[in-house]
């Protein structure tokens, strides 16, 4: 079985994002004479010198650097709202200054803008491919893939009581939750007459042996823990995970940052590999180098003992994150 981090995906990010840079030589051009004014619907947290800063500014920005997490609203008088907002000023004010000195108007000061731009387009780019590309089905079979391979050499002792619908399991699971032993439940209450005198008990097992939904349910259990009840082919259950002999999996959400992340780089990989192919990428301008101008091939800076020979080649299928 191989062991795989997100570097199995062939290509590092920062080639990947240099690869963005392809989809954005419109960029490069200078803006017109007249520039249409951005125009943002929202409310506004402040106003300098009569331009806005708004509250999703704020909130976007305190997202990026790690302050918040996404979807959660900051309001005035927070401290990471207002430490952000008092850094947001100052950088319009800033930014005024050095438009008032002329500086956005300098050569080389408007390439580090359309770079900045082509950057900020790519993460454009990226983002879209999340909300578009990433969805909670990939997630879940992913996830599902990663926890037969970590689960692969698991033994797991479990117990069960399973009753013949959903509201007899609820009732019981109620009772645990408000104090109830599992273990007093059983005999009283469950179906399975091979388990129901000896506290439910079904011994080790191997969860990726068992019929689907128990891998699942397995993992996302810890250890003297009781599931919710769920549906298999023989009825209702409700699970505990009395002892494991080897560490649990992780749980879908401890998991779901690192399978967005691998989902999306993937995505982007193929992205760039077919802008790259359909591109005409030449390094250096004939007529003033010597040798002309020759094909462009950005560097592969994988490294090491697990660096991949070439960089094109996608991620294998059952491999482990």
């Amino acid at each position: 079985m191989t062991v795989l981090n997100l570097k199995a995906l062939r290509v590092s990010p920062r080639i990947l994002f240099a690869g963005l840079a392809i989809v954005t030589t419109a960029a490069c051009s200078p803006p017109p004479e007249e520039e249409v004014p951005v125009r943002v619907e929202g409310a506004t947290a402040a106003t300098v010198n009569g331009e806005k800063i708004y509250v999703s500014d704020v909130e976007l920005e305190a997202v990026a650097r790690g302050l918040v997490s996404a979807g959660t609203k900051v309001k005035a008088g927070d401290t990471e709202y207002d430490t952000v907002l008092n850094q947001l000023v100052e950088q319009k004010l800033m930014a005024q200054e050095a438009v008032r000195r002329g500086l956005d108007k300098d050569p080389a000061g408007r390439r580090r803008l359309e770079m900045a731009e082509e950057r900020i387009l790519g993460n454009l780019l990226v983002e879209n491919l999340v909300a578009e590309d990433v969805t909670e089905d990939q997630i879940e079979a992913m996830y599902q893939k990663q926890v037969a391979l970590q689960q692969d050499d698991d033994e797991v002792r479990i117990a069960h009581i399973l009753v013949a619908t959903k509201e007899e399991a609820q009732a019981l699971f109620d009772r645990i939750q408000a104090g109830e032993s599992f273990e007093s439940l059983v005999s009283a209450n469950s179906l399975d007459s091979a388990t129901r005198m000896e506290q439910g008990d079904l011994g080790y097992v191997s969860p990726n042996d068992e019929p689907p939904p128990f891998p699942l349910v397995i993992a996302n259990t810890g250890e003297g823990e009781v599931a919710p009840p769920f549906e298999s082919a023989d009825g209702w259950h409700i699970l505990k995970v009395k002892n494991r002999r080897s560490r649990a999996p992780k749980t879908r959400d401890e998991m779901r940052p690192d399978i967005v992340t691998f989902l999306t780089l993937e995505q982007v990989a193929k992205i760039v590999r077919r802008l790259k192919a359909e591109a005409q990428i030449q390094q250096g301008e004939p007529g003033l180098d010597d040798d002309g101008a020759t094909p462009y091939r950005l560097p592969d800076t994988d490294t090491g003992p697990d660096a991949p020979d070439d960089p094109s080649t996608p991620a294998p299928e059952g491999t482990e994150l």
